[in-house]
């Protein structure tokens, strides 16, 4: 791991005496970091290590996290008995066959990655896509204490949810269920989309829509009854799409930027359109309304009664209140417990995501 940058972090307080308690190692692999993490029966990180990514093709990201999941193994002692161990990670994969088709939803590789986990951890191994590793941690440790039929809604760099009814993970005969940015609702953007179609969701609500809406703006501007801002201005609306543009396509890919890096430059647009630049403001009211649109839609296909909001950019409080005022009370009345940010801490739902898909793995198998 010659170059390689990593940390290990051990949890303060995790360490406990007498008979070790159960745990999970979780494998959260995104396009800039990867983080490995051993986690508790009740959802309490014990110890992580980070390492930077970054990598694109497929073949070599599977070959550094298995390097990255080997200096785990060796630097990192074990806080409790590890029964098993789950992986969250971009683009498609199977979590009924433990493949990991693609990294993107391009074709790609049948690269049997749960199999090659648990070969090197000596425990049974789970992989699950990045948002239904997320719902899975919501289903063990958050909205599913108090709730059996939920949508976990992911809004960040891209856009997706997980749906549970009567406490089971919706995921369809090909494992896709829930790539709702590839939607179209009232009011989406008419952008081509990476999926090639016109209109998807995506293109609207999340951070890489938000950062194309600026970027196509700023080619027609001025807007009639625009006020033309100053030329520093303009560029700084520039350098925020700039940042933050990406194909909309996908949940923080290695083509992309981070997800950490888009939600700190939605922020800055939210900070705008609350000041009332123009161009800020239209962006930012498209995602609330597109965003209100698939919460209607998704309300009406599983009636939840709880609907968990997730991601970088669902941490503004004043966006929330943008998407929440314009839900409708008629089809959200069944919602009984309401539209609600996740009480999970968004910068671990990663790694103890994975860590819930491992532990949910070994208690079938049991």
């Amino acid at each position: 791991m010659k170059g390689k940058v990593f940390r290990y972090y051990k949890v303060r307080g995790s360490a406990r005496k007498g008979r070790k308690m159960e745990s999970y190692i979780g494998i959260d692999y995104g396009g800039t970091k990867l983080l490995i993490g051993e986690v508790d029966g009740n959802g309490k990180l014990l110890s992580h290590m980070r390492f930077e990514t970054g990598k694109r093709e497929q073949g070599e990201i599977v070959k550094h996290l298995l390097q990255c999941l080997r200096v785990y193994k060796e630097r990192v002692p074990q806080q409790g008995l590890v029964r098993g161990a789950g992986i969250g990670i971009i683009g498609m994969s199977s979590h009924k066959t433990g493949i990991w088709h693609s990294v993107n939803h391009e074709p790609g590789e049948a690269v049997p990655l749960a199999a090659m986990v648990s070969e090197i951890l000596g425990v049974p191994a789970a992989i699950d896509n990045d948002v239904r590793s997320g719902t899975t941690a919501e289903l063990l440790w958050g909205c599913g204490r108090y709730s059996k039929d939920f949508i976990y809604l992911s809004v960040g760099t891209g856009l997706a949810a997980g749906m549970v009814t009567d406490g089971r993970i919706l995921r369809g005969a090909n494992e896709n269920a829930g790539e709702i940015g590839h939607i179209s609702v009232r009011g989406s953007s008419e952008r081509q989309c990476a999926c090639g179609r016109q209109g998807c969701a995506e293109l609207s609500a999340s951070g890489s829509g938000i950062a194309g809406n600026i970027m196509e703006q700023l080619k027609k501007y001025p807007a009639a009854g625009d006020r033309r801002p100053e030329a520093e201005h303009m560029e700084h609306l520039a350098g925020i799409a700039e940042t933050g543009k990406g194909s909309g396509n996908e949940k923080e890919s290695p083509k992309e930027k981070s997800a950490e890096g888009r939600a700190a430059d939605v922020k800055e647009v939210f900070r705008l359109a609350r000041e009332g630049d123009a161009i800020c403001g239209r962006a930012a009211e498209e995602a609330a309304a597109v965003l209100a649109e698939v919460i209607h839609n998704l309300v009406r296909t599983s009636d939840p009664d709880t609907v968990v909001l997730g991601g970088g950019i669902m941490q503004d409080a004043w966006f929330l209140e943008q998407v929440k005022g314009r839900l409708h009370p008629v089809t959200m009345r069944g919602v009984k417990n309401g539209v609600r940010i996740s009480e999970l801490k968004p910068e671990w739902i990663g790694v103890t995501g994975a860590a819930a898909v491992g532990k949910i793995y070994c208690e079938e198998q049991r």
